[in-house]
């Protein structure tokens, strides 16, 4: 008797950690249409900001350079 209880136990954990799976697996969610849209206006900024940088370092060397002569 005491191997059927085991037994019962394991069953019902497996059973629990598949429901669990499952409920987990279903709450995962698509990219919707604006958080789309929002990493898209991340990037974008990101790559003007590299833009801006890189110009200001032109700025900053062609103004060394003014120096120098």
């Amino acid at each position: 008797m005491m191997k059927s209880k085991v037994y019962g136990h394991k069953v019902i954990a497996a059973l629990a950690m598949g429901v669990l799976m499952v409920a987990l697996s279903a709450c995962e969610k698509s990219e919707g249409p604006a958080e789309h849209a929002g990493k898209e206006i991340d990037n974008a900024i990101d790559k003007t900001g590299q833009q801006l940088e890189k110009a200001g370092d032109k700025v900053r060397d062609a103004a060394k350079g003014e120096e120098k002569n």
